[in-house]
């Protein structure tokens, strides 16, 4: 395995031996480590000194099942702390089996946007040339012509304006520009450093092999064996049959849906917009419309999906739960249809969906647009593309609109904003978004798992009782799973299925070469866990930022009409303060 260091201060691309210290580090442990080491934490994120990592998993590149996961790294421009972000896509597979344990971006170029070229036995920069400033998928649709069979990294408009809600996209199965490692601004990042495209050419490459090869064998059986059997994620389950988007009426139900910049816990819209509804659209309408896609091959959970015009043509792949929500019920908006279009120009522009909903959401509340304006959403992207003064607010995201137009009610926290689950209704998840060292981020210690869904034990969602200790479990073993390159939804048939635990840690343990017992899992995800705080503390966060909007503490919830109650000593003792 090599690290593959990109300095566009020279236009160079230098192979590297990986250092001893990094050899049984991969994905976020990789990209967080390398952040802590090689950028200062007081530097500006889109200047001279900030850098950008790109690494794929531990096992990625193998044939573990659902683990072509890729962590994208750097200081983020919206949160101004330590930011990781991944995503599911074949490019990370390729990179994996390139030999490539990281690529690493720095300096920066005044000379243009470059792209550069990784195949097997070279890695250039050339100018990017005419598909600077082009939407995304006018600029896959022209790269897949110029490059067969390669898979593409890029940052979009949005992200050459430097908006703070530009994320890194990188290639689905099919070559489009879907999959995004979306939040925290890293697009930005990107394309401070001068760099437009990453083409990556597999040609010429195999699978990962794994050191203990027997070892191997036996984990991946294990795990698959789990995922297989789970009702979550096995084939014809939950996922599979109506995506993440099932979990809209699930939350809906608890009073946990966000609705309208998070003013209720219950959409009376949900059924329009929810996974089963997405479902009988897509039979509806058939042609181009699947339920049930992979994001890469190998892909055994496949909970995404191709969303179908009404005359069964392509609108958009894919619509992922947050997305819906955050473009839809946060939003007041119950019409798919307008969603999965909102969804299109996120993806075109490079912008993250999130954001973008819970942004949205901020606009409405100040008046610009009434709730519920569909026409007025998507008129607000057409400002985001054409690079207006209001554009450019909105594309820095939801605190930064907040601030602009005098609006009390934000939600977000280190400047992120909330994902779809309502911190006053879902206990757990609230105190995640607030102490995680990446800003408001579900993904960080997804205590909904037992919170909404019964999955490893079942828990009170509206009890503040042992969240702190639950969530930072979560919190820890997620940071783990986020090295490994399995995808996160892994963690639904190994939280009720010992075996699938055993499986994933042997895996991880064959390929690093390492000696991971199931105690490790929390305790090396704990010790990320104090890296990336380091980090957040020396750029200047204290117990401040972890503090939930100040909104939620007084402002009752309808239907359970809760506030946020965790005692502030309970969020310190996670983060540490």
């Amino acid at each position: 395995m090599k690290f593959l260091r990109v300095k566009m201060d020279e236009l160079k691309v230098y192979t590297e031996e990986v250092p001893e210290k990094y050899q049984k580090l991969a994905g976020r442990a990789l990209t967080s480590r390398l952040i802590c080491d090689e950028v200062p934490a007081t530097c500006h994120p889109l200047g001279p000194k900030a850098k950008l990592f790109i690494a794929p998993g531990a096992v990625t590149g193998t044939s573990a099942p659902s683990s072509a996961r890729v962590s994208v790294g750097g200081k983020s421009p919206l949160t101004w702390g330590i930011k990781e972000a991944n995503a599911g896509t074949p490019v990370a597979q390729y990179l994996a089996r390139l030999g490539i344990k990281a690529l690493i971006i720095e300096g920066e170029t005044k000379d243009g946007y470059w792209t550069l070229k990784v195949s097997k036995d070279a890695a250039k920069l050339e100018p990017a040339g005419d598909l600077v400033g082009k939407g995304l998928y006018e600029a896959y649709h022209a790269l897949k012509e110029r490059y067969p069979g390669a898979g593409f990294i890029a940052c979009g408009p949005a992200a050459e304006r430097k908006l703070s809600m530009s994320g890194v996209c990188f290639s689905d199965t099919d070559g489009r520009p879907s999959r995004y490692s979306g939040r925290g601004g890293l697009g930005a990042v990107m394309a401070a450093k001068g760099i437009k495209f990453i083409v990556v050419d597999p040609a010429w490459t195999s699978p990962v092999v794994a050191e203990n090869r027997e070892l191997f064998k036996t984990g991946q059986a294990k795990l698959a064996d789990a995922i297989l059997t789970h009702p979550l994620s096995k084939p014809g389950g939950t996922l599979n049959t109506y995506g993440t988007a099932a979990l809209i009426n699930a939350l809906n139900e608890a009073g946990g849906l966000p609705t309208r910049n998070f003013r209720t816990g219950r959409f009376e819209g949900a059924a329009k917009i929810s996974g089963e509804r997405m479902a009988e659209v897509v039979k509806e309408r058939g042609g181009a419309g699947m339920m049930g896609q992979g994001c890469h091959p190998g892909c055994t959970i496949k909970c995404s999906n191709v969303y179908p015009k009404p005359d069964g043509t392509e609108l958009v792949s894919c619509i992922e739960y947050e997305s819906d929500w955050a473009l839809g019920a946060n939003c007041g908006i119950d019409d798919l249809d307008a969603i999965a279009e909102m969804v299109w120009h996120c993806n075109d522009l490079g912008i993250d969906t999130i954001e973008a909903g819970v942004t949205i959401g901020v606009a409405m509340e100040a008046g610009l647009l009434q709730f519920g304006d569909a026409a007025g959403a998507l008129a607000l992207f057409e400002e985001i593309r054409k690079g207006s003064a209001l554009g450019h607010i909105l594309g820095q995201g939801a605190a930064f609109t907040g601030r602009a137009f005098g609006v009390v009610r934000v939600p977000t926290v280190k400047g992120q904003g909330m994902p779809a689950y309502e911190p006053r209704a879902v206990k757990g998840i609230g105190i995640t978004y607030i102490t995680s060292p990446m800003g408001a981020d579900h993904t960080a210690g997804y205590t909904t798992a037992p919170e909404i869904l019964s999955v490893g034990g079942k828990a009170d969602p509206l009890s503040n009782e042992g969240k702190a200790d639950l969530s930072k479990a979560f919190q820890d073993t997620t940071a783990f799973i986020d090295m490994t390159g399995y995808c996160l939804f892994i963690a639904f048939p190994i939280l009720d299925i010992a075996s699938g635990f055993e499986g994933m840690v042997e895996t991880v343990n064959a390929v690093l070469g390492t000696n991971f017992t199931g105690a490790d899992v929390a305790k090396f995800g704990g010790e990320i866990m104090s890296w990336e705080r380091g980090f957040n503390r020396a750029a200047g966060m204290t117990s401040a930022h972890d503090r939930p909007p100040e909104f939620m503490r007084y402002e009752p919830l309808p239907p359970h009409n809760t506030v946020w109650d965790v005692p502030d000593e309970e969020l310190d003792k996670i983060a540490g303060n």
